[in-house]
């Protein structure tokens, strides 16, 4: 696991640049990943030709048509693309800004998109940055440049929460534009139109992107601990409300987990990871147990 400084994102440094991209850093060599296969590789295999099948070949490559058709064994070759692009998309909409201590989802988002832009990009790939709220209000050109590193985390450090979500929007924007066998990275906290949401995932799905989703909530958010009488300040549009917490407690946790539910059914539906990140837990223990997730996934 990285050192203990790699957990402590301090909320004045993932705003500048330089700070965010050495806390990056710092999470990212945690893992070595340099040294190995990246962890996004693997996705996108193209069939090259058949061979006959030998003794200890793994059947779950022979191709069972040509079996059919011929009543000849044949293995299907591959071979795999290892050039990608990936399209991280960062919800940069207020109700990001939301935080029950000094790191708000927002932050956590920033250095999370960071960490993933580093780890494609030290393994020769290519990434593209896109920053949303009611639509993709700012996007990056992709690159495969290492040496481009310093310009993402700018943009990301400077990543300002504002107006209402849509999702759905930005998704059928980017699946308009993205080319085709693309790894799609949504970083959200996924509040908004559901049905949208799904069917823009089906459709980037249908066109041979992989997507993952990075569901980031706030402990508060998920555990609902508050007492006494609280103002809660709407965000997005919400107004706000005056009330005991107490009262809602039951009611509001009952919906909450039915709404993370039925996202983690329509990622599961379409055959998309889901990865819920929960700012109270370090960042660095999160991706890490994806990255080595990934790594056990792509070899079996």
């Amino acid at each position: 696991m990285p050192g203990a400084n790699a957990n402590l994102l301090d909320p004045a440094a993932i705003a500048r640049g330089e700070a965010l991209g050495v806390i990056a850093r710092q999470i990212v060599e945690g893992y070595r990943v340099g040294e190995h296969r990246s962890p996004f590789h693997g996705f996108a295999i193209e069939f090259a030709q058949h061979r006959e099948y030998t003794t200890g070949d793994d059947l779950r490559h022979l191709d069972w048509k040509v079996l059919g058709r011929t009543d000849r064994h044949y293995i299907k070759q591959y071979e795999q693309d290892t050039n990608f692009v990936a399209h991280l998309l960062v919800d940069g909409s207020e109700s990001m800004e939301y935080g029950s201590t000094s790191l708000t989802k927002l932050g956590y988002a920033r250095v999370l998109a960071a960490c993933l832009s580093l780890i494609i990009l030290e393994q020769r790939d290519a990434v593209a940055v896109n920053i949303f709220d009611s639509r993709i209000r700012e996007r990056s050109a992709r690159t495969d440049n290492a040496g481009k590193i310093h310009e993402i985390m700018h943009r990301l450090a400077g990543v300002k929460a504002e107006a209402a979500t849509d999702l759905g929007a930005a998704l059928h924007e980017l699946a308009a534009t993205a080319s085709r066998r693309s790894i799609v990275m949504i970083i959200s906290d996924l509040f908004g139109n559901e049905d949208a949401f799904q069917k823009n995932v089906e459709r980037l799905r249908f066109q041979g992107n992989e997507v993952i989703v990075f569901h980031v909530l706030d402990p508060y958010e998920m555990e609902f601990p508050f007492t006494g009488t609280i103002k809660f300040v709407g965000l997005e549009s919400a107004g706000d409300m005056e009330t005991s917490p107490a009262s809602i407690r039951k009611s509001y946790l009952e919906n909450f987990n039915a709404f993370r539910e039925r996202i983690r059914k329509i990622c599961g539906r379409s055959s998309s990871h889901y990865v819920l990140c929960d700012t109270a837990v370090p960042l660095a223990e999160t991706l890490g147990q994806y990255l080595a997730f990934r790594q056990g996934y792509r070899t079996r």
